[in-house]
């Protein structure tokens, strides 16, 4: 007790506070995977670029990023509504993608090794290209699951965007010292990246294993889903993404046939910067201005920086529209999130997130097929301007028409909005039933022209099993039944006997009129009377010989 005395008693450290320190949460595990992947990307790319986009003639490479580009949207329009509902339901379904997306990526940066002047290259980038967009669906619809409420989804995203701008660059730079310390030589640099994926395997095999939407999607989420704010931010955030699409691969192109790589290399880093800013600001912005007006926002600004592209030209003109866009479509998408969380609250985060980013990047994959189209730079920054002001016209008569329709606000200008939503809608749907109708008239024409499998053999067919020319023509009724598409006119063979009349001229009478016709066989109470074989076969009318006719009555 005396040697205790005076001294302070032992205060039991605070293993909470400890253990939150190195406490790792799901979404850490999750930017993690993302930090790595999105590196082990920019490998890839700066290890390929001068192989894909500088090394062959711009004609030629224009043709083979076209394949490319098909050959990414092709799994998406087709494979992802088939198989994306089940991964969805399924436990661990999109952990799974995420972790087979690394491992397909990496073996194939491995078998790139040496073999980049093969003809390997360019399916092996398709490939690599095709894994890295489906890793993006998987790692969105990810999101929802690996934070603790709605309110974080936004803060979350906006993270992650950034972690994807910031790791792009920590990836490209040890891959550009590779490769000029290996006499640009692009295999110690897809070294690199076969490793950084194996690493981004191993990190998402960390990751929870949840299934993103569980249970089928209900009436009234469906119904959330087509609700008009989210269409109409759905049609102005793909716009934005299409731009997107059609800057990179144009820039790329342009830059290359004018032999200015540093000024695409500037222009490059400017629309990452650009990305970045949008990244950060987004989220404090979202706090001063509603979700519809921000994605207004950034639409205006895009169609001004078109036009001022325009006026400026040149590289500064490319700089600035790309870093703009890249701002734009940040928080754009970020926006886009919002309006989503707030109009479809029963929604299931994870297949919406799947659904429209699958959307989302077939419109990327189409704006850069027409960024292949060889224009102009004054015409690319108009088209971006025009595609932009269509965008930012479409949601501002929508978003104002649908407001005046369900009451919330009473102007002038929502009648005029509602009469030109009209407007727009009819238009839409005549294009649409013009389009319907010209393809089936085509159809019909192709259909018309094309002969049916078996007409050309139906006729001798027939006539080759009843050798009587008139067979041919009246057939039993179970040939009939069977085939009434082959009956065709047939015309007798020449022959020298004489060919006996199926049927005759009624037998006319002194008076001169024909006699009154026999009384029907099928008159109720009338007793049949007998046949007479040489009256009944002059008063049978001729047969037609496109019908089939039943055969004659067994004699009585």
């Amino acid at each position: 007790m005396e040697a205790t005395r005076g001294k302070k008693p032992l205060i039991p450290p605070r293993t909470g506070a400890t253990n939150a320190a190195f406490n790792v949460t799901p979404f850490m595990r999750l930017a993690r995977t993302h930090a790595a992947s999105t590196a082990a990307d920019a490998m890839v790319a700066a290890s390929l670029a001068g192989t894909i986009f500088f090394g062959a003639a711009t004609s030629e490479a224009r043709d083979q990023t076209f394949l490319y580009l098909l050959c990414t949207m092709a799994p998406f329009a087709v494979v992802a509504p088939l198989i994306g509902p089940a991964l969805d339901r399924a436990r661990s379904g999109r952990r799974w993608i995420v972790i087979g997306s690394a491992l397909v990526r990496g073996l194939l940066s491995f078998l790139l090794i040496g073999r980049t002047d093969t003809w390997l290259l360019y399916p092996a980038a398709f490939a690599i290209l095709v894994t890295q967009k489906g890793y993006g669906i998987a790692r969105s619809s990810l999101v929802p699951a690996v934070v603790t409420s709605d309110e974080e989804l936004v803060e979350a995203n906006s993270k992650l965007q950034l972690l994807s701008g910031l790791m792009g660059f920590v990836g490209v730079l040890p891959a550009a010292l590779l490769f000029t310390l290996f006499d640009d030589s692009p295999a110690p640099a897809l070294a690199l990246a076969f490793c950084t994926f194996a690493v981004t395997a191993g990190l998402a095999l960390q990751l929870p294993k949840v299934a993103v939407a569980p249970a089928a999607p209900t009436a009234e989420e469906k119904a959330e889903l087509r609700s008009v704010g989210v269409l109409l931010a759905a049609g102005g955030m793909g716009l934005l993404r299409g731009i997107v699409g059609f800057l990179t691969l144009y820039f790329a192109f342009h830059f290359r046939e004018s032999d200015q790589l540093a000024a695409f290399g500037i222009v490059a880093a400017v629309s990452v910067a650009g990305t970045l800013l949008g990244s950060v600001g987004a989220p404090r912005l979202r706090q001063v201005w509603p979700e519809e007006r921000m994605l207004i926002s950034v639409l205006v600004l895009t169609v001004g920086t078109g036009v001022l592209a325009l006026l400026i030209g040149g590289v500064l003109g490319a700089a600035l529209l790309g870093g703009v866009v890249g701002v734009a479509a940040t928080a754009g998408k970020l926006a886009f999130d919002s309006i989503v969380q707030r109009d479809a609250p029963d929604a299931n985060r994870g297949r919406l997130f799947a659904k429209f980013e699958t959307r989302f990047q077939l419109i990327w994959v189409l704006g850069a097929m027409l960024g292949l189209v060889p224009v102009d730079l004054r015409l690319a920054y108009l088209a971006v301007a025009l595609v932009s002001g269509f965008a930012a016209f479409s949601y501002v008569i929508g978003l104002s028409a649908w407001n005046h329709r369900t009451g919330a606000t009473s102007s002038n200008f929502g009648r005029q909005a509602v009469l030109i939503d009209e407007a727009m809608t009819q238009g839409k749907d005549r294009a649409k039933h013009q389009l319907r109708t010209s393809t089936r008239a085509v159809t019909s024409r192709v259909r018309a022209h094309t002969p049916r499998r078996g007409d050309a053999a139906a006729a001798p067919e027939v006539g080759g099993s009843h050798p009587d020319p008139d067979l041919t023509l009246i057939a039993g009724p179970g040939i009939g039944a069977a085939l009434p598409h082959q009956v065709r006119r047939v015309s007798p063979p020449p022959t020298d006997r004489p060919v006996r009349a199926t049927s005759a001229p009624p037998p006319r009478t002194d008076a001169g009129d024909p006699p009154p016709p026999p009384p029907s066989r099928t008159d109720a109470g009338a007793p049949p009377r007998p046949r007479n074989p040489d009256v009944d076969r002059d008063l049978v009318p001729p047969p037609s010989p496109t019908v089939f006719a039943p055969g004659p009555a067994p004699p009585e």
